[in-house]
């Protein structure tokens, strides 16, 4: 069985989390969030306030790439999904992808302002994640098309197959946002 651990990427506050199923014939539990254990570990202390569930039926489930104005703490309850990380914060990192599959025995924690987006490799994926603001209707943010040529993510389910919803699909492309912040 894994141990509960917590990893640095290459783009700065992204952690990649490991999280230990405890297993027997009738399923499996998991410690989903333990403050105490992971904030040992290195999780910022980022104090969530909501716990969000994505319910997706089909395989190829597109959502994002969306740039929140809250930390997120992301995982499954069960599925498996192919997550793709995005720098929109300014800096020299702005557009650098980071991938991760995500399975219930792995988890990532995202800051405010990076591009989430994920793709469902299963059906009946449940994602869930903890926020530390509240969602309000009209609540603006960053976000990037997931077809952007630039970013160049190899979605598993080519982008023809995916199911997106009218609002992803119309995002704005990485050079657009790029003009919009205000960065060469």
């Amino acid at each position: 069985m894994k141990e509960l651990a917590i990893r640095e990427t290459e783009i700065p506050g992204l952690l990649e989390i490991d999280l230990p199923l405890f297993g027997d014939p009738r399923g499996w539990l998991k410690e989903n969030w333990q403050r105490e254990k992971m904030i040992a570990l290195g999780l910022p202390d980022f104090q969530p306030v909501q716990n969000n569930i994505s319910f997706n039926k089909d395989a190829g489930v597109i959502r994002g790439i969306h740039a929140e104005p809250w930390d997120k703490f992301i995982s499954l309850g069960l599925g498996k999904v192919f997550a793709a990380i995005v720098e929109l914060r300014p800096g020299n990192n702005f557009g650098k992808v980071i991938t991760f599959e995500l399975t219930p025995e792995k988890a990532i924690f995202v800051p405010r302002g990076m591009g989430n987006s994920y793709q469902t490799l299963v059906p009946n994926t449940v994602f869930t994640y903890l926020v530390n603001a509240h969602w309000q209707p009209g609540v603006r943010y960053h976000s990037v098309n997931v077809a952007d040529e630039e970013l160049a993510i190899d979605w598993p389910i080519p982008i023809g197959s995916a199911e997106i919803s009218d609002k992803d699909r119309a995002n704005p492309s990485l050079s657009d946002l790029r003009k919009n912040l205000g960065i060469n």
